[in-house]
């Protein structure tokens, strides 16, 4: 593994020397001001913008808040070049803003753009103010707005939504504590503000709050202090749907500290929450000076353990404490992995300091004059993007079940599951057959040795509890699926009808001879070509005619690459937390793509890093777009090869995958010649793949299950790769082929109605796996479930599947599970997508798309679900 960013509970804050032209440019100590980054441009690197506040205090030992003197604000503007660490006051042209502290800011593209404030004269105008900073002739511009709008303010937060929206909320308007939110879309002229009436749970009135938006849609409003001037300590997400409709959300948890005249900044999916003041006009204390919200995990992180580095200002150094924090009226901003803060009030005393915060292990000199490049620090983009739906926790959970959202099976869907085909049967027994005429010859057996050690997992832990499943599940609902991020609740895990409800998976044939190929090492940027090409989370589309993208002599460069990569992994990988997992895909590319969107994906744009990504195997077959999935994954493994994880499913073999639609698809899609080259160099890639995954030593992830040959993790290290499915080996074959049993009553080893000599396994069996291994967990995909999770053998083993309305007829969800740094599982579902509308408008794609997954599921039907109809003849070849 290498290197993971955010694994500590919070930053350490450290000192960031800074040089400045000449004393001048400085912007000297000061509060209530507003600090902003803007992205590089042709001239510049990224760069902070410091605006207004108030540079005098007034009030002393009998005013426990120091107020703000008027005449001390200022409407100075001050740039500090991240890369070369110095600071410039600039003059832009044009009318400035008048002189104000208490205002909002919010960057839109290279400008900046200002509202409200207080001021020697007064409340400031409502007129927004921008700051066009696109070249080296900096200019103000005022922006007049038509229609009514927020009105004079101060106190007040703002920030651009999804990249269009300015979106600005409470505030106190000199006569009141406010609690309305307005909205101005960027993208529309003429300008206008409209006045949001959200759903959901609202936000009591506030002023002194702090928000951030998360690159992906969510904006997030926390603290403040209330109408009778009481602190507070929620959080509220405020998000778009795609009909328009603006929804609050209550953040899960309550915050460490109730906190007003705080500052917050997002780094990635983590809302850092820094200072401010308390009850009674104290400066928040010791470890509460700094929180942290996990909006991917919807948790609050622990603050034991942070560090602060020592402050040098003008020479003089302070002892390393989390004082240093203590402070209020500052600002924050964020570039990459770094965190900025400048100023502020601790007591009576204006603060000029300029602190940075930077996780191990990127920790850098904060002397080089660049930002790390390695996994994060896109220097392209101030503020790290990421999907990863935010963890609301839904007011009412009652008419969330799962059966009101379209997770129920019709008795006619059902009975087509069931209609398994006699070549799936077949297909099975040929493999068994296979290693069972050669199992004397296998490497010998150790399934009785219960008393020989598991010496690869000797360091695990033996606590109870320390892996844990989140009570709720997080679930995007399906007629809120827009660029924007859907419906998001959290519900219940009680809430979830369909745990005895999964699929039965499929089965192979044909034995698989690949010719060897001999390829030049694949050129550098191929895979970048198909990232750019496929990573599109939010408006990917089937391509017309279904003519795939790449040559044969491509993917034969791509499978090269990656394979280099795979060769030097061992067979059972050694994962650390935060990671997602990611059951069976099956080539539905949209689903992925729908998953990225909703809850991050793999790029520096998004979340790769602070998290990685483990997918549990069958990319292929089934889905109208394999070839899609495979490469894109593959591409991804080769960008993020610490990051990004692939394990090996029972689909990914050449007798399986010519029967289920891998191959049809290579030919069709390539033609006969270039498809069957390209889907033999597959094949022999997947020989490679490893077979597992240990996450802290505490969980194991595999595609199939333990089944009766597998007791002890080293039986699956010692398997030798690149191996064939017909190699014999009856551990490859339970680890790829085995299922649990049908519920958590039924213990011991069953026949698999997948086929003759397959088997499922007990909980027993699960339990005292976990036991001699040390682990606390199996997560396995390889069947489908109806929720897209389904818990076993009490809790201890996890079925996931990803792929959403399985070959059509399914209708089930689709999941992944969030795996925190401190072992929490998340589980975090999307649900089928409705069926499209039939028009004469309908794109050709998708009719080709339609047609083809017909015609391939009616030659191959796809397996029932698991607890199948009581009355069904289990004698019958629908069970095979």
């Amino acid at each position: 593994m290498g290197s993971k960013p955010w694994l500590q509970p919070a930053p350490s804050y450290q000192p960031l020397e800074t040089y400045w032209d000449t004393e001048e440019d400085a912007p000297g100590p000061r509060c209530a001001h507003t600090l902003t980054a803007i992205a590089p441009t042709k001239s510049h690197g990224p760069r902070l913008i410091l605006f207004g506040g108030a540079t005098a205090i007034e009030g002393g030992a009998s005013s426990p808040i120091p107020g703000i003197r008027l005449a001390g604000v200022t409407n100075s503007v001050h740039s500090y070049d991240v890369l070369t660490r110095k600071w410039t006051r600039i003059r832009p042209a044009g009318e400035p803003p008048s002189p104000r502290a208490a205002h909002a800011a919010a960057v839109v593209g290279t400008m900046v753009v200002f509202q409200g404030g207080i001021g020697p004269a007064g409340h400031s105008t409502d007129d927004l103010y921008v700051l066009d900073m696109s070249n080296d002739k900096y200019k103000w511009h005022r922006l007049v707005v038509q229609g009514d709008g927020p009105g004079p303010r101060y106190g007040h937060v703002m920030d651009l939504v999804a990249q269009r929206y300015l979106v600005t909320v409470s505030g106190n308007d000199g006569k009141k504590v406010l609690s309305d939110a307005w909205a101005l879309d960027t993208a529309q002229k003429p300008y206008a503000w409209q006045r949001l009436n959200p759903d959901g749970d609202k936000p009591s009135a506030r002023m002194y709050a702090t928000a951030s938006a998360r690159s992906d849609g969510m904006f997030l409003l926390c603290g403040g202090r209330d109408t009778s001037g009481t602190p507070l300590a929620d959080a509220y997400g405020l998000l778009m749907h795609r009909n328009g409709q603006w929804e609050w959300t209550l953040a899960p948890g309550v915050a460490p500290s109730s906190r007003y005249q705080h500052a917050s900044v997002f780094v990635g999916a983590r809302l850092h929450v820094t200072g401010g003041v308390v009850r009674g006009g104290r400066a928040v204390d010791g470890e509460a000076a700094v929180a942290v919200l996990d909006t991917a995990a919807g948790v609050w992180l622990d603050r034991h353990g942070l560090v602060t580095a020592p402050r040098v200002s003008k020479g003089q150094t302070e002892e390393p404490s989390l004082e240093l924090m203590r402070r209020c009226r500052h600002a924050a901003a964020s570039v990459g992995v770094r965190l900025y803060v400048y100023g502020g009030l601790r007591g009576e005393v204006l603060l000029g300091d300029f602190l940075v915060a930077e996780n191990s292990p990127f920790q850098s000199d904060v002397n080089t004059p660049t930002l790390p490049t390695e996994r994060g620090s896109n220097v392209s983009s101030p503020r790290t993007s990421n999907l990863d739906s935010f963890d609301p926790v839904s007011s009412n959970d009652g008419p969330q079940s799962p059966s009101s959202m379209g997770l129920s099976m019709d008795k006619e869907s059902m009975e087509r599951l069931v209609e398994a085909s006699a070549a799936e049967a077949e297909a099975a027994n040929a493999v068994w057959q296979a290693a069972q005429a050669q199992a004397a010859n296998a490497e010998p057996s150790v399934a009785d040795d219960d008393s020989k050690p598991a010496d690869s997992n000797s360091e695990g832990s033996d606590e109870e509890g320390d892996v844990r499943l989140h009570p709720r599940a997080v679930v995007v609902a399906k007629e809120a699926v827009g660029n924007l991020g859907g419906l998001v609740r959290q519900l219940s895990l009680d809430q979830f009808e369909n745990e005895s409800r999964r699929m039965i998976p499929l089965q192979n044939d044909m034995s698989y001879s690949a010719k060897k190929f001999t390829r030049q090492k694949s050129p550098e940027g191929l895979h970048k070509k198909v990232i750019s090409t496929l990573l599109r989370p939010r408006n990917w589309k089937p391509p017309a005619n279904r003519r795939f993208f790449l040559d044969s002599y491509e993917v034969g460069e791509l499978c090269y690459a990656a394979e280099q990569i795979f060769l030097h992994e061992p067979t059972v990988l050694q994962l650390k937390a935060p990671i997602k997992v990611f059951g069976d895909l099956h080539g539905q590319f949209g689903d992925l793509m729908r998953l990225f969107d909703e809850y991050g994906y793999p790029s520096t744009a998004g979340d790769i890093t602070y998290i990685d990504y483990l997918f549990l195997g069958d990319y292929v077959d089934r889905g109208q777009h394999s070839l899609e999935t495979i490469t894109l994954l593959l591409a991804l493994k080769i960008q993020y090869p610490e990051s990004v994880h692939l394990i090996r499913g029972n689909h990914e073999a050449a007798d399986i995958n010519a029967l289920f639609g891998f191959r049809l698809e290579c030919i069709e899609r390539m033609g006969e010649n270039d498809g069957i080259w390209a889907w033999t160099r597959f094949n022999q890639l997947f020989n490679h793949l490893p077979l597992a995954a240990l996450i802290e030593k505490k969980i194991i992830c595999m595609h199939g299950g333990i089944g009766r040959s597998i007791h002890l993790v080293e039986q699956i290290e010692k398997i030798e790769r690149p191996i064939t499915m017909d190699a014999g080996s009856l551990v490859l074959m339970d680890l790829l082929w085995s299922d649990p049993t049908e519920n958590d009553s039924v213990e011991g080893l069953r026949p698999n109605a997948r086929g003759p000599g397959l088997v499922t396994f007990g909980p027993d069996r699960v339990s005292d796996f976990c036991k001699k291994n040390k682990l606390q967990l199996i997560i396995r995909a390889h069947e489908c479930v109806m929720d897209g999770f389904e818990r076993f053998a009490q809790g201890q083993l996890i079925t996931l599947f990803s792929a959403t309305n399985y070959c059509g007829t399914a209708n089930n969800a689709g999941a992944i599970l969030v795996i925190g740094r401190g072992l929490m599982i998340v589980p975090k579902l999307i649900h089928p997508l409705p069926p499209p509308l039939q028009s004469p408008e309908m794109s050709p794609e998708r009719l080709q798309d339609d047609t083809w997954m017909q015609e391939l599921n009616t030659q191959r039907p796809p397996t029932p679900t698991r607890g199948r109809p009581q009355d069904h003849d289990r004698n019958s070849l629908a069970y095979i």
